[in-house]
This record gives C-alpha cells, sequence and structure tokens, in this order.
C-alpha cells in the first residue's frame, strides 16, 4: 500500500473523493496519467495495486464521493492502459457492476458513465462480464432516476454495438438468463428484453431461431401489455421469427407448438388472433414433427372457432380443415387423443365447436374406423347425450355419426335402446325432436330396421305410460313423414306381401299400447275388418280424453294426401264395407260438437250410394252402418275390403287376426289395471267418504267383461 501512495500524491487521492466534480474529474486524470506511464515501464505489479486501492479504499467505501471517485478514477486507469486493459479486467469491471445497484442514483449514474469509457477502450474483451453487465443493464434501465435511464441506454447501445460484432459472444450462456428475465411484467425491462432479442436476431452468426422455444412464451406475454408500444414491438418481433421460420429448413416445432396452444386459451384477443396464426403456419409447415401435438393443436383450435372476434374464427376455421385433411390413415397420430379432445369439446358451450367435434368424430370414422371403435366406449355416452343438445344442427351431426357407429348390429341396439331411455327421463326430448331424431335416423339407418328395433325395445317396456306415449310419437312420425313414405307403401300391401306382412306383425305388437295408433295402422295396412274389431272391442276405459285428441288427430290426418287412396276406396263402398264401417265406428266414438265429428260427416256424406246384395247384408250382421244401407239397392257383387278374402276368414297372407286383437286386448287390460292402480294410489290418502265415491267401481262389471277374449256373440267369426 505504501508504494501505491509514493505512486499516487496524497493530493490527488483526496481530490478523487472530493465532493466538487471537477476536482475528481481533474484527479482522474492525473490518475490516468500514472497508469499509463506505468503502463509504459511495464509494472503491472504496481498498476495491480493502484487499481486495488481505487477499488477498496473508494468504490466500496461508505461515503458516496469516495464510491463517485472510484468510479471515475477506474474509468481513468482503463483509459491509461489502452490496449493492456483487458488483463486487468477481473479488478476493474466488478466493483463497477457492484455499484449500479447503490442506493446513491448519483452512483449508478457515475457506475453507468464509467463502464461505458471501460467499454470503449476494451470492446471485445469485456463480453466474459456480458451476462452480469445484461444483469444490471437490464435493472437500470427501469431505475426510478432519469438520468439513470439515460446512461443506461447510452451504455445498452455500446454494450450492443459490441456485442453484434465480436465473436466471443455466447448465445449459449445467454439465453437462460434471457428466459429468466422474459417473465419480468416492468414496461422498460420488456422494452429492453425486445429491444436485444432483435438485434441478437439480427446478426447472421447468432442462431436466435434455434433457441426462440426458450423465449417465445415470453414475446406472447408481451402482446398483452398495457403500452401499445411494447405491443408493437412484441408483435414486430414475432412476425420477423415467422418469416424466418418459414425459409428455415430447420426448426423445433414441437417446443413452440406446446406454447402457442397455451397462448390461443389467453383472454387477450390480440394474442388469441397471433398464436392461432402461427398455429397456422405450422399446420402447414410442421409435417411429422406435429403429428404428436395433433391433439393438442385441435384442443386450441376448436375453442377459436367459436370466438367473438371475426379474424380469430376465420384463421381457426383455415387451420381445423387444414389439420383435418391431414389426417389420412397414412398418418400415424394418436385417435384416441384426438377422440377425447373432440368429446370434450363436444361438451361445451359453442354451438360451432361442438359442430367441428362431430365433424372430426365423422372424419376419423371414415379414416381410422379400427382405432375409433376401439375407444369407442370413451365418446359413446357423450354422444349419446349430445342428442339432447338444444342445436338442432349439432343433433343431426351426432346422429349422423350414430349411423356411422351403427352400422355394427350391436351399436345400433345400443343406439336404439339409449334413444328409448333418453325419451323416457326425459319428455319434452320426445316432444320437442322426437320427430326430429327419429325421422334422421330413418333417413341415415334403413327405416324399417329403425322401427322394427324401436318396436321390438317397446313390447316389453315396463313404463305403459311412457310406451303409449312414444308409440303415439312413432304412429304419428310413420303417417306424416316424407322420409318414411316407403315404409308406408310397404304397411298398405300388408295383405298381399309378405314383407309388408312380417312389417305389420312386427310393430303392431308395441302398437298395442295405443289404441288409437292401433286403428291408424290397421287403416294404412288396409286391414279395415280388423280395425272395426279394434274399434268394437273398445271399453269405457279407453274412451278418455287422451284417446279422442288421438283420434282427432287421426280424422285430420285421414284428410291429408297420405291417406288419399282411403279416401278414393270410398268412391266403391260396396267393395270396402269394412272401410266404411271402421269410419262410422269412428264417427260414433267422438262426440257430436266436436271439430273432428263435423269433419269425418261431411266426408261420410260424400260416399256415393251403391246397392248391397241381401247376402253382404247378412255377412256384415253386427254394428252395420245402417243409414248407408238403408240408400243402398241389392244386386251388386263386392269383395272384402278389396282384397278378395272372405269376411269371415281369421287370417290372410299368414296374419292370424284373431290372435292379434287378442294380444291387442291383453295388452289395453294391462294399461286399464296400470291406471287402476294408479288411481287406487293417488286416493289411498283421501277421506273414507271419498273412497266410497271413487269413479272405478260402476265401471268394473264392463271392464271384467271386455277385458276377456272376443266374445263370438259380440263379434264376426274370426275376428
Amino acid at each position: 500500500m505504501a508504494d501505491v501512495f509514493s505512486v499516487i500524491p496524497a493530493s490527488v487521492l483526496r481530490n478523487l473523493s472530493d465532493k466538487l466534480y471537477e476536482k475528481r474529474k481533474n484527479a482522474a486524470l492525473e490518475v490516468e496519467g500514472i497508469v499509463k506511464q506505468l503502463a509504459a515501464a511495464g509494472d503491472h505489479d504496481k498498476i495491480s495495486a493502484v487499481i486495488h486501492l481505487l477499488a477498496t479504499e473508494f468504490t466500496y467505501s461508505p461515503q458516496a464521493n469516495h464510491r463517485k471517485g472510484g468510479l471515475i478514477g477506474l474509468a481513468a486507469a482503463t483509459v491509461g492502459l489502452t490496449s493492456e486493459a483487458a488483463q486487468h479486467l477481473e479488478q476493474i469491471v466488478p466493483p463497477v457492476l457492484k455499484s449500479f445497484s447503490d442506493q446513491d442514483s448519483r452512483v449508478r449514474y457515475y457506475a453507468c458513465e464509467a463502464l461505458y469509457n471501460i467499454a470503449k477502450v476494451v470492446r471485445g474483451d469485456f463480453i466474459i462480464f456480458f451476462n452480469q453487465i445484461f444483469d444490471a443493464l437490464c435493472k437500470l434501465s427501469a431505475d426510478s432516476d432519469a438520468n439513470v435511464q439515460s446512461a443506461a441506454h447510452l451504455l445498452d447501445r455500446l454494450v450492443k454495438d459490441i456485442v453484434t460484432e465480436s465473436d466471443q459472444f455466447s448465445i449459449e450462456e445467454f439465453i437462460p438468463l434471457l428466459r429468466e428475465r422474459m417473465n419480468v411484467l416492468n414496461p422498460y425491462v420488456r422494452q429492453f428484453l425486445v429491444g436485444w432479442i432483435t438485434v441478437l436476431d439480427s446478426v447472421p452468426d447468432i442462431d436466435m431461431l434455434g433457441f426462440l422455444p426458450d423465449f417465445l412464451d415470453g414475446l406472447f406475454n408481451m402482446l398483452s401489455d398495457s403500452s401499445h408500444e411494447i405491443r408493437q414491438q412484441a408483435d414486430s418481433a414475432l412476425s420477423e421469427f415467422l418469416q424466418e421460420i418459414k425459409n428455415s429448413p430447420s426448426v423445433d416445432y414441437g417446443r413452440m407448438a406446446e406454447i402457442l396452444v397455451q397462448r390461443a386459451a389467453s383472454q387477450d384477443e390480440f394474442t388469441r388472433l397471433t398464436a392461432i396464426t402461427w398455429i397456422n403456419e405450422f399446420v402447414k409447415l410442421g409435417g411429422d414433427q406435429l403429428v404428436p401435438y395433433y391433439a393438442d393443436i385441435l384442443g386450441a383450435i376448436l375453442p377459436c372457432i367459436s370466438d367473438k372476434e371475426e379474424k380469430i374464427r376465420v384463421v381457426a376455421r383455415e387451420t381445423n380443415e387444414e389439420l383435418r385433411s391431414m389426417a389420412d390413415p397414412a398418418e400415424r397420430f394418436d385417435v384416441g387423443a384426438i377422440l377425447t379432445i373432440a368429446r370434450r369439446q363436444l361438451s361445451g358451450e359453442w354451438e360451432a365447436t361442438r359442430i367441428e367435434a362431430l365433424h372430426w368424430i365423422s372424419t376419423l370414422l371414415k379414416r381410422h374406423r379400427t382405432e375409433v371403435l376401439s375407444s369407442l366406449d370413451d365418446i359413446f355416452d357423450t354422444l349419446l347425450k349430445a342428442l339432447s343438445d338444444p342445436s338442432d344442427e349439432v343433433v343431426l351431426l351426432v346422429l349422423e355419426v350414430h349411423a356411422c357407429i351403427a352400422e355394427d348390429p350391436p351399436h345400433f341396439r345400443q343406439l336404439v335402446i339409449f334413444l328409448v331411455h333418453n325419451f323416457r327421463v326425459d319428455n319434452s326430448l320426445l316432444e320437442k325432436r322426437g320427430a326430429l331424431i327419429i325421422r334422421r335416423l330413418c333417413v341415415l339407418l334403413d327405416a324399417e330396421r329403425v322401427y322394427r328395433e324401436l318396436s321390438t325395445i317397446l313390447e316389453v317396456e315396463s313404463d305403459l305410460d311412457f310406451a303409449s306415449i312414444m308409440v303415439q310419437a312413432l304412429n304419428l312420425i310413420l303417417l306424416t313423414s316424407s322420409e318414411l313414405s316407403e315404409l308406408r307403401n310397404l304397411l298398405k300391401d300388408s295383405l298381399v306381401n309378405p314383407a309388408g306382412k312380417n312389417l305389420f306383425v312386427s310393430l303392431y305388437a308395441s302398437w298395442c299400447h295405443s289404441p288409437m295408433a292401433i286403428i291408424s295402422l290397421c287403416l294404412l295396412a288396409q286391414t279395415y275388418q280388423h280395425a272395426s274389431a279394434v274399434i268394437h272391442s273398445l271399453v269405457e276405459e279407453d274412451i278418455n280424453v287422451k284417446f279422442l285428441v288421438q283420434l282427432d288427430k287421426l280424422i285430420r290426418l285421414l284428410e291429408t294426401p297420405i291417406f288419399a287412396y282411403l279416401r278414393l276406396q270410398l268412391l266403391e263402398p260396396g267393395r270396402y264395407i269394412w272401410l266404411l264401417k271402421a269410419l262410422y265406428g269412428l264417427l260414433m266414438l267422438l262426440p257430436q260438437q266436436s271439430a273432428a265429428f263435423k269433419i269425418l260427416r261431411t266426408r261420410l256424406k260424400a260416399v256415393p250410394s251403391y246397392s248391397f246384395n241381401g247376402e253382404q247384408l247378412r255377412r256384415t250382421s253386427s254394428g252395420n252402418p245402417n243409414q248407408v244401407l238403408h240408400h243402398m239397392p241389392s244386386g251388386s257383387q263386392i269383395t272384402e275390403d278389396g282384397d278378395g278374402i272372405q269376411d269371415g276368414a281369421s287370417s290372410h297372407n299368414g296374419i292370424n287376426f284373431a290372435a292379434r286383437l287378442q294380444q291387442f286386448e291383453q295388452m289395453q287390460h294391462q294399461h286399464r289395471v296400470h291406471t287402476k292402480v294408479q288411481a287406487q294410489s293417488r286416493n289411498s290418502s283421501s277421506s273414507s267418504s271419498k273412497e266410497v265415491q271413487r269413479p272405478e267401481e260402476p265401471q268394473h262389471p264392463p271392464a271384467l267383461d271386455m277385458t276377456g277374449p272376443p266374445s263370438r256373440s259380440r263379434r264376426n267369426p274370426g275376428q
């Protein structure tokens, strides 16, 4: 230390710590001259001693003026060393870096000034301290003192110049520090970071693109900054990188895809748009690298399809189509993972997203059917529940998917069973969507197959009230839907066509749950004699409000084009006497003041008068439409129902009508018993006086009489 004081006069050391800047500056100039002489003499030991003195006695001093003098002294010593300064940087730079965090803003300012002068001298030699300098500048960029910020900016520009021209800069060592700092929210720091990223990316020898995954998330995070300038800078940097990606033969798409997927779900609109734009380019460029990320990418795209911002929706749809076009059988990707994403989005709140999720399931079924069916248990319940979706378009698409799955018989039956179950637990679904679902299934699958399966299930349905409602709904669809015209034509030939007969018998079993459905089926199948027998088998309990409502619907349906053939048959009342008798039977069941009564009576009044011979009158002995027969002169030859069968025949084309009628009566007996049990249950808590007057009592005798097998004295033979 004594040698140092002999080298540097006491007055210089005293002025170096003076409160006046000019005195410190002059003292520094003297230090510069002294160091220059020592360097010329090659006395580096004394130079080291001088630097050590400046660092320990001045820059680490508790006195602010001492610290200021020490900083300006170190800079002066570096200037004095000129080209030989590099070998003393290990002593010079650390004290300056420590001063960047000094509590005194003036000290921090002089630290910036000192390092600026040091850097100008040593240039690329101080790259070994780059990370520490970068870290210090990162903090100073957000300094509370404007003068310090200004000084830091000047130093920052110089450091950037040095780095861009240096061949010693290590990007590998710098990236971890950059990645860590990218999470800082301070706007000044963010500007500082984006500036460095842009500068380093402009250097041809520095491969910033290769390290983009390390700081990409930070750049995307800046897109939602409150400062427009920062958002613009981040967007500009990202645009430049995206352009480089398009032109680069080697890009790590995978790591970046994970980041983009997360950012596509950002609350910030601009961030979502940028992320989905990047994903769009990645899908086009990524190739095999992106195959493992298809599911994650799809999970990001589908919600964006329903985004409130149109630009995002457009890009998302384009990306979705591009991705779906790549899902060909040759690609080896995780079908199960894609299905999981589609299932999750199918349960989402946005209709457009649910629709696209269904398109994906449909696409996978066509291209990867085996893999989809192996994962069917994971998505089948969700697909079934989607049948209750509030959107008609979603329901129609779900049905298409189900139809594709139902090509396999076990899945077909499972679908129909669940449909019936859904209708059972949710009556509103049957009421609002039943027709849509059944009609669409009949188009996508074979209508006869659908109706046969439904009939088989409903035949053994334990909930009799639901079975009746369901059969009525199916019957109405059968009678009115254009999609079921072929099924109606097949049923019209039930008496002459074995296929029609089989269908008639199949439907009959479940149609027995509803008297009006059976009557409608018989009218459609032109089994008019049996229709008349069914009408005559009805008892008082059967003719209730619900029955009359259904009858009203049937009467109105008889006036539609679907039953035009039946109305034309009324032009030959002698040939179709059982049709006439059935219609008159229905007329007798209607209240005279009802609109349906007036409609049917008006139609029957239009029936022309033709003759009946005496034999024909005798063969329709019970329940004859006497009013019409009264106006029919004798002499005409007729055949029953126009099909040439004898009136007394109990079966035709293999249909045992007597057994069918018994089947109907037994089912109606079950319904009557069920109704009575329900009534008794409702009345169980009533008073004893009310129990004596329960409405079922007067009905017992006729009910017991009517529920047994048909009596020969009440009906024509064989009916």
